[in-house]
């Protein structure tokens, strides 16, 4: 994947922003991430059974000094380049139903407009103030826990998300806020297919030659393969069974492994968002 750095301008840096650290009780961050996905799945707060809850104070946005390495701001920098690359191609298809948004980069914790929300919750979209939240150290997690390496892999997660702000400009999101239904077949799993489909369509869009410019990503050999491979890792079948060894398809949230690869196929085969019908995405 060839990208070119560009101003950051689709960024917003929390992370000096005092947004506090994991303290749970002495667990380190593999053993929060399997206690949370547990609670999850039982519906039973586990972290009450060890005395403790999970805590960090949020970032509201502002700016403190930043610890950071060489590798950690070249990523900075990939991030701000694909989420530039992928805000021009919407803007391109939607015109001017488009709203450019920023990605707010956080370590540990973040207060969002949806609320406090830690690492290990993994990258979200919050509605509320049309922004995408990410703790870049979730990008060793999909390599190393989840198995997806690569940065088209890591590429498609903020495609993924931002597919969410699609989603949430063009009203799409109104059925799954008034169908709370969990499951494989609910409105919350098309959605979330549909944000992989729209992922597929800005990857359709990055694939095209011509000459790279600043803030712009163009895909390579093997880069969707990649992106396949990530879709494939976080699927809510494999999560599953890493967590508990089970599929429990009635506490679906984003799709099987297979599903979430067709509908990312889907749109980077035929980058048209019309393709990405959230009406049959779970069929």
């Amino acid at each position: 994947m060839r990208w070119e750095r560009g101003d950051r301008s689709n960024i917003e840096d929390v992370r000096g922003g005092g947004g506090g650290g994991l303290r749970v009780g002495g667990l380190g961050l593999g053993g929060f991430v399997l206690l949370l996905v547990l609670s999850w799945l039982s519906g039973t707060n586990l972290f009450s059974l060890l005395g403790t809850t999970p805590s960090g104070s949020g970032s509201t946005g502002t700016t403190g000094a930043v610890g950071s390495t060489p590798a950690e701001e070249r990523m900075v920098d990939f991030v701000d380049a694909v989420t530039n690359d992928a805000q021009d191609t919407w803007s391109q298809i939607l015109g001017g139903r488009y709203r450019r948004t920023r990605v707010v980069l956080f370590r540990d914790a973040v207060q969002s407009a949806c609320g406090l929300a830690q690492s290990a919750t993994g990258p979200f979209y919050c509605p509320g103030d049309a922004k995408v939240y990410l703790d870049l150290g979730f990008f060793q997690e999909l390599d190393e826990r989840f198995g997806a390496p690569g940065d088209f892999a890591q590429a498609y997660v903020v495609a993924h998300e931002l597919g969410h702000h699609v989603q949430n400009l063009l009203g799409l999101n109104q059925r799954a806020a008034a169908d709370r239904r969990p499951g494989a077949g609910s409105a919350s799993v098309a959605l979330e297919l549909q944000a992989d489909c729209f992922a597929g369509v800005w990857g359709h869009a990055a694939s095209r030659g011509g000459q790279l410019q600043a803030g712009h990503v163009q895909l390579e050999a093997g880069d969707a393969e990649e992106a396949l491979r990530a879709a494939a890792a976080i699927g809510d079948d494999r999560l599953q069974r890493m967590a508990t060894g089970r599929v429990m398809p009635d506490r679906f949230t984003h799709g099987t492994s297979a599903q979430r690869v067709e509908w990312f196929r889907r749109g980077m085969e035929s980058g048209d968002p019309r393709s990405c019908n959230p009406g049959s995405a779970t069929n």
